[in-house]
């Protein structure tokens, strides 16, 4: 190999921990939390389609730390119905700036993975058009979700074989989804991170050892209790207004559907600690994707989650 120039390639990276066979074997099982789900063999997914169970990913910039993961919820494995949530995530390499998306195709949709397949992917493209010419940041947020709109109106036209236009009524029920869109910018300041949002899915900070909640989630209805009621795009709401903060030092910003949501609740119970005590500082992508996908009796819906830590860097690092 040395008359070719390559050099000698180590066993095993540096730092790594030799395989050990008296590992117990389930060690990747899911974290229970409380009590767990029954157990069962998950049914494949039907439809037209490659769709995984589990996608994660996990990278970093010098001004933050990335882990995103999607994980099919233990209803829909039971079914045999596909994951119907959906994450973009993409880095600018020009400002520093990190573009987000997170979305939850509607059950009551007939195709609803891949409307959020859609909203991720073109809320990514239109953000990242936008922090290119804008140096940084998103200048036009009703711009976004127009963009988006527009996109899922014009697959749905596709997929119905209209030689119009589809109506956003008839979009809703083909391809309905929610969706968070936002950018995390690196400043004089810190990382500034702004986002939107339609729908329940949800920004929190983890912050102090405590969750706070920035947007979205569910509504709380006449009678107290939590409302599944969503208005999902392709309707747009009459008035966008974005939410922004400065990332502190030590905190996470955690971005994610009503599958983490809902269980999560106000950060207090099991699954706050959990994420509490697992979350002080990156984890593997693998180990994100594994913490996600825990097992809690009730709770069984898809959940996706990307979570951003701001690293310790000189202010108004780029790159």
């Amino acid at each position: 190999m040395a008359g070719h120039g390559f050099a000698p390639v180590p066993l095993r990276p540096p730092g790594s921990v030799p395989y050990q066979p008296d590992v117990p074997a389930d060690q990747w099982g899911p974290v229970v939390v409380d009590r767990a789900v029954v157990a069962f063999d998950p049914v494949p997914p039907t439809g037209m389609s490659y769709r995984p169970d589990t996608v994660c990913d996990g990278w970093s910039t010098a001004a933050l730390d990335i882990r995103l993961a999607s994980v099919r919820g233990y209803e829909h494995r039971h079914d045999g119905t596909q994951r119907e949530d959906d994450a973009a995530i993409a880095w600018d390499q020009g400002t520093g700036t990190v573009v987000f998306a997170v979305a939850d195709g509607v059950s009551e949709a007939h195709q609803p993975h891949i409307g959020s397949q859609l909203a991720c992917r073109s809320a990514v493209d239109e953000m990242l058009s936008q922090v290119r010419n804008e140096g940084g940041f998103v200048a036009d947020w009703h711009k976004l979700l127009s963009t988006v709109h527009w996109q899922l109106r014009e697959q749905a036209r596709r997929l119905l074989h209209l030689q119009e236009e589809a109506g956003v009524q008839e979009t809703a029920e083909l391809l309905g989804t929610t969706l968070v869109a936002g950018t995390a910018t690196p400043t004089e300041r810190g990382v500034e991170v702004t986002a939107v949002w339609v729908g329940d899915s949800g920004v929190w900070q983890l912050r102090h050892d405590r969750f706070h909640a920035m947007g979205g989630g569910k509504r709380t209805g006449p009678d107290g209790l939590l409302s599944s009621a969503v208005d999902p795009l392709p309707l747009v709401p009459a008035v966008v207004r974005p939410v922004s903060c400065v990332l502190e030092p030590g905190t996470v910003l955690l971005v994610g559907t009503d599958g983490f949501g809902d269980p999560l609740g106000d950060g207090e119970g099991a699954v706050g600690h959990l994420f509490r005590s697992e979350l002080r500082s990156p984890v593997p992508p693998l180990r994100f994707a594994h913490l996600l996908d825990f097992s809690r009796e009730t709770f069984g819906d898809d959940r996706t989650l990307i979570a951003l830590w701001p690293r310790e860097t000189a202010p108004g690092a780029l790159r």
